[in-house]
């Protein structure tokens, strides 16, 4: 490619396919505009086998948002969640990247982010993720007493922040999603009879990578899956640079932070 060296064209092929991807589904975007709500969504991956494979919930398809789809764990932001305390922090380069392109950014909202990701994720699959500790300080009130209950901190320290996307304008739902993942090994408790029939997710599956890719899902979370797979091959550090999907003008663009 016009004698690029090979590593720098395939990353660059890698994120035109990635942003195509994106502007090739078909949305209506005619509702009156919304302001994005904050959210987070984790990426559980498991690397005990021969390939790693990540955990994804089916929503109920009596949902009006993304119903019968195959999506990570996730949803909105509490103002609770920045008082959660934590076993370790964020990585300094996961909380400066959560900290870039927000307003009023600061070091108690960025971990909001990556904590929301761990309750949403204990809401919807009974999942308790963190470490076991002989003594919890006070945490806020409602779904974070089952840590307390439990004596388990969230751990921050080997969250990755692999990307961010902000639904388009027109559509009637919007959410400045953040996109986390953790390896599986973080699971120290779960609750039984989260999900089922009846539940915002029906059923929990795990999945290699390559599997996911061919479910029924929302275009975003393929394509985090793909960006969580092109992460991997490059070193999967906390360095690397975290891309952003947005639509300023009738387009997603893939920007990085």
């Amino acid at each position: 490619m016009n004698g690029m060296p090979p590593d720098h064209a395939n990353a660059i092929e890698r994120m035109n396919r990635f942003v195509q991807r994106m502007n090739e589904v078909d949305r209506n975007l005619t509702a009156p505009y919304v302001v994005p709500k904050d959210a987070a969504t984790l990426i559980l991956v498991d690397r005990s086998g021969t390939r790693p494979k990540v955990l994804l919930g089916k929503r109920h398809a009596r949902h009006k948002f993304m119903p019968g789809k195959f999506v990570f764990p996730g949803g909105r932001v509490d103002p609770g969640d920045k008082r959660m305390p934590v076993a370790r922090p964020l990585d300094p380069h996961a909380e400066a990247n959560l900290m870039k392109r927000v307003a009023r950014p600061s070091a108690a909202k960025a971990q909001g982010f990556a904590l929301a990701a761990i309750r949403e994720t204990f809401e919807e699959t009974g999942l308790l993720l963190g470490v076991s500790v002989s003594k919890i300080p006070a945490v806020p009130s409602g779904p974070w007493a089952a840590f307390a209950h439990a004596n388990i901190l969230p751990d921050l320290g080997d969250l990755h922040f692999i990307g961010r996307a902000i639904t388009p304008p027109g559509r009637p739902r919007r959410f400045d999603a953040r996109f986390f993942t953790l390896d599986a090994s973080a699971i120290a408790h779960r609750i039984e009879g989260v999900t089922g029939p009846e539940a915002e997710l029906i059923e929990l599956v795990w999945m290699s990578l390559t599997e996911a890719k061919g479910l029924d899902m929302p275009a975003v979370t393929g394509v985090m899956l793909e960006e969580l797979d092109a992460r991997i091959g490059d070193g999967f550090g906390h360095d690397l640079p975290v891309p952003f999907y947005r639509m300023p003008r009738g387009q997603f663009i893939r920007e990085l932070l």
